[in-house]
């Protein structure tokens, strides 16, 4: 089935459009939401990434990731308010073009797209590394090519072939992520075996709470800002379930208690249980680190297990979010025609189309791993940012379109609006300064920045060829 229309969307002001009958499919169950939701803020991120963060932040890491926390719950929030009113494939990026034009659909799209597509060939990298260490002899680039073909083939099934694969990914993560959990809160209480309470000496010793200073707090917050990408999939994904507006619903508003759980949780039992410059966390990883400091056999192997699984999902979730936002961004008449097509429910060529850049992605980082491929990396860098500030302001611009001419829809309601929106908004910009002051961060902002203005001016000018058309 043909998906061909290239109709502009109304000016922004006027007021939506009913919802189209998508020919996208609905297998996807709450489980599989849920799990998708819970799923989508573990990721290898916390399990490696987290290192540095503690090394830079000390103790304070931990409330670096709480004000990061914070700041994605109030995104998720106001996402999880227009995706239950309005949802659809593109998710934030129908939002933008309903609340402040075209032009800021096909920015936020195509900017997510390319995010998506990048973070693709780093999975597959990082999954073929450990997979190779595994088997010695065979080359990255086979792992990289198993990899790439089963979930391409994967994603080009029925959704629920997708939600199905996420589902036992995040069933996987959750548990390990639980065992850490236990073990480490028995351990800080002295119960586990072996082990004896180490009360409050970890957490003020070796430099106290703050070791390097407010300037090391900033450079944790940064790092855990990172962490929290991919919560986002989980409001496109809810457009092919059987009930949009309750799914997408109920899996907002259960994800903010666990963000405080697995990412403040696992910050404190890591900094209470081990001395933050202990060279292990950023050697093997705080969680490893961790579980070696417990006793526990294997724990680099045990950890590298759970490392590849949050890799295959990420990877898995990849190609499927951005197959379904390039679906969504040529059905509304902002991307090739070519890839609007579905048949059985699946974007099929969409699906190849980001897979296959993603795979292409991995190639360039073999071949041009210091020019290309860094220039690609640095222009995601502060994509999720950009992202975060046109949710916050469609948000603002749609809750008062909503309250004026459909409050039943208001399913979901942003917290203390318009305040904490603002709050948000204010969040995410400072986040961006900070970036723009660091000298290890300073050119990926200039890169996004870069991609940004591009992708605006392109998208402003199909705009106004569209107005005169």
């Amino acid at each position: 089935m043909s998906q061909s229309t290239t109709t502009a969307p109304p000016e922004p002001g006027a007021p939506a459009p009913a919802k189209a009958a998508s020919p996208l499919g609905n297998g996807l169950k709450q489980r599989h939401l849920s799990m998708i939701a819970l799923g989508g803020v573990i990721g290898a991120g916390l399990f490696v990434g987290s290192g540095a963060g503690i090394a830079a932040a000390g103790p304070s890491i931990v409330l670096a990731y709480a004000a990061s926390g914070l700041l994605v719950m109030f995104v998720m929030r106001m996402l999880g308010e227009m995706s239950a009113a309005n949802p659809a494939s593109g998710s934030f990026s129908v939002h933008a073009e309903r609340a402040v034009g075209p032009w800021a659909g096909f920015t936020a799209g195509w900017m997510f797209w390319t995010l998506l597509v990048v973070g693709v060939a780093i999975e597959a990298i990082g999954a073929a590394h450990i997979l190779a260490g595994w088997f010695p002899g065979t080359p990255s680039w086979m792992w990289v090519l198993v990899l790439m073909v089963v979930f391409t083939v994967a994603n080009l099934g029925a959704v629920a072939r997708f939600g199905e694969f996420e589902f036992w990914f995040a069933a996987l993560k959750i548990g390990a992520i639980a065992l850490f959990l236990g073990l480490g809160v028995l351990a800080v209480l002295g119960l586990l075996p072996g082990t004896s309470s180490p009360g409050a000496g970890n957490l003020l010793h070796d430099g106290g709470f703050l070791p390097n200073g407010v300037d090391g707090l900033l450079v944790g917050l940064l790092a855990s800002v990172v962490a929290y990408g991919g919560l986002e999939t989980v409001t496109i994904a809810a457009a092919e379930s059987e009930d949009p507006v309750k799914g997408v619903a109920k899996a907002v508003k259960t994800t903010m208690w666990r963000i405080a759980i697995v990412y403040v949780g696992s910050m404190l039992v890591i900094v209470t249980l081990l001395p933050w410059n202990d060279p292990a966390v950023t050697e093997h990883g705080p969680y490893a680190a961790t579980l070696d400091h417990l006793g526990i056999p294997a724990a680099g192997q045990i950890m590298n297990v759970v490392i590849l699984i949050a890799l295959l999902s990420a990877m898995n979730a990849n190609i499927y979010g951005s197959s379904r936002m390039a679906y969504s961004l040529v059905a509304r008449g902002q991307g090739p025609k070519a890839l609007g097509r579905v048949s059985g429910g699946v974007p099929r060529r969409a699906v190849l189309a980001s897979a296959g850049f993603g795979f292409v992605t991995v190639l360039l980082s073999y071949w041009y791993p210091d020019t290309l491929f860094a220039w690609l990396l640095n222009m995601v860098g502060g994509v999720i940012l950009i992202v975060w500030g046109f949710i916050a302001v469609s948000q603002f611009v749609l809750r008062r379109r909503l309250e004026r001419e459909a409050p039943q829809k208001l399913v979901v309601k942003m917290w203390g609006f318009p305040y904490l929106t603002w709050v948000a908004l204010a969040g995410v910009a400072g986040v961006l300064v900070l970036m723009a002051l660091g000298e290890d961060t300073r050119t990926q902002v200039v890169f996004t920045g870069g991609l940004t203005a591009a992708l605006a001016a392109t998208g402003y000018a199909m705009q106004r060829r569209a107005a005169r058309g």
